[in-house]
Protein backbone atom coordinates (compact mmCIF):
# COMPACT_ATOMS: atom_id res chain seq x y z
CA UNK A 1 0.00 0.00 0.00
CA UNK A 2 1.92 3.35 -1.28
CA UNK A 3 2.53 5.49 1.70
CA UNK A 4 1.40 3.04 4.28
CA UNK A 5 3.64 1.06 6.84
CA UNK A 6 2.95 -2.29 8.33
CA UNK A 7 2.36 -1.27 11.91
CA UNK A 8 -0.20 1.21 10.93
CA UNK A 9 -2.21 -0.98 9.21
CA UNK A 10 -2.08 -3.46 12.00
CA UNK A 11 -2.91 -0.50 14.07
CA UNK A 12 -5.52 0.60 12.14
CA UNK A 13 -7.15 -2.98 11.51
CA UNK A 14 -7.13 -3.59 15.53
CA UNK A 15 -9.30 -0.32 15.70
CA UNK A 16 -11.08 -0.94 13.21
CA UNK A 17 -12.25 -4.26 13.87
CA UNK A 18 -13.34 -3.10 17.93
CA UNK A 19 -15.51 -0.52 15.82
CA UNK A 20 -17.29 -2.61 13.39
CA UNK A 21 -17.78 -5.51 16.10
CA UNK A 22 -18.89 -3.29 18.47
CA UNK A 23 -23.08 -3.18 17.84
CA UNK A 24 -24.62 -0.41 17.18
CA UNK A 25 -27.86 1.67 15.30
CA UNK A 26 -27.00 -0.33 11.32
CA UNK A 27 -26.07 -4.17 13.71
CA UNK A 28 -29.88 -3.85 15.07
CA UNK A 29 -31.38 -3.20 11.75
CA UNK A 30 -29.65 -5.65 10.11
CA UNK A 31 -30.48 -8.43 12.80
CA UNK A 32 -33.91 -6.83 12.49
CA UNK A 33 -33.91 -7.77 8.78
CA UNK A 34 -32.26 -11.23 8.95
CA UNK A 35 -35.02 -11.99 11.56
CA UNK A 36 -37.95 -10.72 9.46
CA UNK A 37 -36.71 -12.07 6.01
CA UNK A 38 -33.87 -14.34 6.71
CA UNK A 39 -30.33 -14.34 5.80
CA UNK A 40 -31.32 -12.97 2.16
CA UNK A 41 -32.95 -9.80 3.84
CA UNK A 42 -29.72 -9.48 6.49
CA UNK A 43 -27.21 -9.62 4.08
CA UNK A 44 -29.60 -6.84 1.63
CA UNK A 45 -29.28 -5.03 4.77
CA UNK A 46 -25.37 -5.74 5.04
CA UNK A 47 -24.83 -4.67 1.53
CA UNK A 48 -27.01 -1.53 1.55
CA UNK A 49 -24.63 -0.57 4.42
CA UNK A 50 -21.63 -1.17 2.77
CA UNK A 51 -22.90 0.86 -0.34
CA UNK A 52 -23.34 3.58 2.09
CA UNK A 53 -19.84 3.44 4.19
CA UNK A 54 -18.45 3.15 0.37
CA UNK A 55 -20.39 6.21 -0.09
CA UNK A 56 -18.92 8.27 2.78
CA UNK A 57 -15.29 7.18 1.63
CA UNK A 58 -15.40 9.08 -1.82
CA UNK A 59 -17.32 11.81 -0.35
CA UNK A 60 -14.53 12.30 1.90
CA UNK A 61 -11.74 11.59 -0.52
CA UNK A 62 -13.76 14.62 -2.46
CA UNK A 63 -12.85 16.52 0.24
CA UNK A 64 -16.13 16.81 1.91
CA UNK A 65 -15.14 15.87 5.41
CA UNK A 66 -13.47 19.19 5.51
CA UNK A 67 -16.48 20.83 4.20
CA UNK A 68 -18.41 19.18 7.33
CA UNK A 69 -15.92 19.95 9.82
CA UNK A 70 -15.78 23.78 8.56
CA UNK A 71 -19.80 23.60 8.70
CA UNK A 72 -20.60 22.16 11.52
CA UNK A 73 -24.50 22.78 11.09
CA UNK A 74 -24.35 20.35 8.47
CA UNK A 75 -23.36 17.13 10.63
CA UNK A 76 -25.90 18.41 13.53
CA UNK A 77 -28.88 18.53 10.71
CA UNK A 78 -27.23 15.11 9.73
CA UNK A 79 -27.60 13.65 13.30
CA UNK A 80 -31.14 15.01 13.36
CA UNK A 81 -32.52 13.00 10.51
CA UNK A 82 -30.65 10.04 11.51
CA UNK A 83 -31.90 10.15 14.52
CA UNK A 84 -35.19 10.55 13.00
CA UNK A 85 -34.76 7.90 10.36
CA UNK A 86 -34.19 5.54 13.45
CA UNK A 87 -36.80 6.54 15.43
CA UNK A 88 -39.53 6.26 12.29
CA UNK A 89 -37.86 2.38 12.11
CA UNK A 90 -38.23 2.26 16.37
CA UNK A 91 -41.99 3.23 16.25
CA UNK A 92 -42.74 0.78 12.78
CA UNK A 93 -41.34 -2.36 15.37
CA UNK A 94 -43.48 -1.04 18.22
CA UNK A 95 -46.36 -1.09 16.18
CA UNK A 96 -45.68 -4.73 15.03
CA UNK A 97 -45.58 -5.77 18.43
CA UNK A 98 -49.11 -4.05 19.91
CA UNK A 99 -50.92 -5.20 16.54
CA UNK A 100 -50.16 -8.88 16.06
CA UNK A 101 -51.86 -8.84 12.12
CA UNK A 102 -49.38 -6.74 11.08
CA UNK A 103 -46.33 -9.07 12.99
CA UNK A 104 -46.99 -11.75 10.55
CA UNK A 105 -44.59 -13.58 8.65
CA UNK A 106 -46.58 -15.84 6.54
CA UNK A 107 -44.61 -19.19 5.61
CA UNK A 108 -41.72 -17.57 6.63
CA UNK A 109 -41.57 -16.13 3.03
CA UNK A 110 -38.34 -14.05 0.98
CA UNK A 111 -39.68 -11.97 -1.47
CA UNK A 112 -38.03 -9.72 -3.63
CA UNK A 113 -39.51 -6.39 -2.39
CA UNK A 114 -38.96 -7.31 1.34
CA UNK A 115 -35.16 -7.76 -0.06
CA UNK A 116 -35.10 -4.54 -1.65
CA UNK A 117 -36.65 -2.56 1.47
CA UNK A 118 -34.07 -4.20 3.76
CA UNK A 119 -30.99 -3.17 1.03
CA UNK A 120 -32.45 0.90 1.26
CA UNK A 121 -32.92 0.68 4.84
CA UNK A 122 -29.19 -0.62 4.89
CA UNK A 123 -28.46 2.74 3.04
CA UNK A 124 -30.34 4.85 5.21
CA UNK A 125 -29.29 4.16 8.40
CA UNK A 126 -25.59 4.21 7.17
CA UNK A 127 -25.86 7.41 5.34
CA UNK A 128 -27.30 8.85 8.07
CA UNK A 129 -25.18 6.83 10.76
CA UNK A 130 -23.28 10.30 12.85
CA UNK A 131 -20.23 7.43 13.87
CA UNK A 132 -19.55 6.56 10.49
CA UNK A 133 -19.42 9.85 9.31
CA UNK A 134 -17.00 11.09 12.48
CA UNK A 135 -15.21 7.78 11.28
CA UNK A 136 -14.34 9.06 7.94
CA UNK A 137 -14.15 12.49 9.43
CA UNK A 138 -10.90 10.95 11.13
CA UNK A 139 -9.47 8.61 9.01
CA UNK A 140 -7.37 10.69 7.42
CA UNK A 141 -5.32 11.27 10.84
CA UNK A 142 -4.36 7.56 10.14
CA UNK A 143 -2.59 8.58 7.17
CA UNK A 144 1.49 10.09 7.18
CA UNK A 145 1.75 12.95 5.35
CA UNK A 146 3.59 11.59 2.47
CA UNK A 147 0.23 9.63 1.60
CA UNK A 148 -1.55 9.78 -1.81
CA UNK A 149 -5.16 8.95 -2.50
CA UNK A 150 -4.91 5.81 -3.01
CA UNK A 151 -3.70 4.67 0.28
CA UNK A 152 -7.06 6.60 1.80
CA UNK A 153 -8.82 4.17 -0.71
CA UNK A 154 -6.84 1.18 1.11
CA UNK A 155 -8.10 2.17 4.67
CA UNK A 156 -11.34 2.92 3.35
CA UNK A 157 -11.60 -0.47 1.67
CA UNK A 158 -10.69 -2.31 4.90
CA UNK A 159 -13.01 -0.68 6.90
CA UNK A 160 -16.02 -1.34 4.43
CA UNK A 161 -14.75 -4.65 3.86
CA UNK A 162 -14.68 -5.63 7.69
CA UNK A 163 -17.91 -4.17 8.75
CA UNK A 164 -19.60 -5.82 5.72
CA UNK A 165 -18.23 -9.37 6.89
CA UNK A 166 -19.40 -8.53 10.15
CA UNK A 167 -22.62 -7.71 9.10
CA UNK A 168 -23.02 -10.88 7.20
CA UNK A 169 -21.62 -12.95 10.08
CA UNK A 170 -25.21 -11.43 11.96
CA UNK A 171 -27.22 -11.73 9.93
CA UNK A 172 -26.83 -15.51 9.20
CA UNK A 173 -26.59 -15.77 12.59
CA UNK A 174 -29.82 -14.73 13.42
CA UNK A 175 -31.69 -15.78 10.45
CA UNK A 176 -30.73 -19.75 12.40
CA UNK A 177 -33.06 -18.16 15.15
CA UNK A 178 -35.73 -17.20 13.04
CA UNK A 179 -38.05 -20.11 13.49
CA UNK A 180 -37.57 -19.57 17.10
CA UNK A 181 -40.10 -16.23 16.44
CA UNK A 182 -42.70 -18.20 14.87
CA UNK A 183 -45.14 -17.90 17.63
CA UNK A 184 -46.72 -13.97 18.14
CA UNK A 185 -45.86 -13.84 21.69
CA UNK A 186 -41.98 -14.50 20.36
CA UNK A 187 -42.33 -12.17 17.80
CA UNK A 188 -43.80 -9.43 19.87
CA UNK A 189 -40.83 -9.88 22.42
CA UNK A 190 -38.46 -9.07 19.61
CA UNK A 191 -40.41 -5.81 18.01
CA UNK A 192 -40.70 -4.88 21.45
CA UNK A 193 -36.64 -5.37 21.69
CA UNK A 194 -35.68 -3.94 18.46
CA UNK A 195 -37.61 -0.99 19.27
CA UNK A 196 -36.45 -0.22 21.69
CA UNK A 197 -33.03 -0.51 21.01
CA UNK A 198 -33.91 1.39 18.43
CA UNK A 199 -35.25 4.53 20.45
CA UNK A 200 -31.90 4.37 22.27
CA UNK A 201 -29.68 4.99 19.55
CA UNK A 202 -31.93 7.49 18.52
CA UNK A 203 -32.04 8.85 21.71
CA UNK A 204 -28.12 8.93 21.92
CA UNK A 205 -27.91 10.59 18.55
CA UNK A 206 -30.13 13.57 19.97
CA UNK A 207 -28.10 14.00 22.84
CA UNK A 208 -24.98 14.08 20.71
CA UNK A 209 -26.15 16.43 18.65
Amino acid sequence: MSGLDLSLVLSYVSITFLLVITPGATTAVVIRSALAGGTRGGIATAAGAAVANSTHAVAAGLGLSVLLQRLPSVLVAIRLAGAGYLLWLAVASLRRAWHPAANAIPGLELTPTRDGSAFRQGVMVNLLNPPIITFYLVLPSFLPASAGLSAFGALAAIHVGMAFIVHVVWSVSFARLRELFTRPSARRALDVGAGAALLLFAGWTVWKV
